[in-house]
């Protein structure tokens, strides 16, 4: 179970894999070259099995922590959309999730599972999805780290239970003064412009702080920062943020070293 973040260490994680059939999402063999562990979509709101196997390789040769990145059950609406699963539902939807992609690694195993989209951001204020999510991981291999997002009810609900966690925050989505993610439907919500996605990395990596939608400081404690691989300008973005951390003398390196 991970406290607080090793000072100057922290992963840089990207999604990646949300490719479907003859559909190219994301410059994914560019952004891989800069982070140090990815979440591959499983099937549920992007990607396929050969997507799943073609993303899974590019990671094992970039020498990438391979983690699951588990939705909802809505290709069409990209797992963004908000579902009423049951507590049964949402555990053997994860599950079967992370066994699809684990199957296509060399050793059958993940180092970590993020879940994606609107599943994701229920759980860090709905205890029940969050208690879903963690028993999922849990009972499919306990040395999974679960990653959460920094700060939230679901971060509480995993050190609850005892598994091992990873803080999550992110490079290039604002984040209310309550610490939660800006819905993708508000304006500004993701960032675009290089230097402030720069700056929020450099500050939430030295300081572990980040300045809010409204722009009040809050503490935000994290383990990994994530960059989104479809943002415009991934690869450069993925680069210049690598290349500014290193200077600053932060480590770069995978979650199975930091957690």
């Amino acid at each position: 179970m991970s406290g607080k973040a090793p000072s100057g260490i922290i992963d840089f994680n990207c999604d990646m894999g949300e490719s479907f059939g003859a559909y190219k999402m994301g410059l994914d063999e560019q952004v891989v070259r800069f982070v140090t562990s990815v979440s591959i979509a499983c099937g549920f709101h992007a990607g396929d099995p050969t997507w799943m196997a073609h993303t899974v390789k590019i990671a094992e040769e970039a020498g990438a922590g391979i983690g699951a990145h588990p939705a909802y059950p809505d290709l069409q609406g990209f797992g963004r959309r908000d579902m009423s699963l049951t507590a049964e539902e949402v555990r053997s939807s994860v599950k079967y999730q992370v066994g699809a992609l684990a199957a296509f690694t060399k050793d059958r195993r993940l180092q970590h599972v993020k879940p994606h989209g609107a599943m994701y951001n229920k759980a860090v204020k709905d205890r029940d999805q969050a208690k879903a999510i963690v028993q999922a991981i849990r009972e499919y291999d306990a040395d999974l780290i679960h990653v959460v997002l920094a700060g939230s009810l679901w971060e509480q609900v995993a050190r609850e239970a005892g598994v091992r966690l990873a803080r999550e925050c992110y490079a290039d989505r604002a984040v209310t003064s309550q610490g939660q993610l800006v819905p993708r439907s508000q304006a500004g919500a993701v960032i675009h412009d290089e230097e402030q996605v720069v700056k929020r990395s450099l500050k939430l990596a030295t300081q572990g702080r980040v300045t809010a939608v409204d722009g009040t400081e809050i503490d935000f404690q994290a383990d990994t920062i994530c960059l989104h691989g479809d943002t415009p300008g991934a690869v450069r973005l993925a680069e210049t943020v690598r290349r500014e951390l290193t200077a600053a003398g932060v480590k770069i390196r995978r979650l199975s070293q930091i957690v």
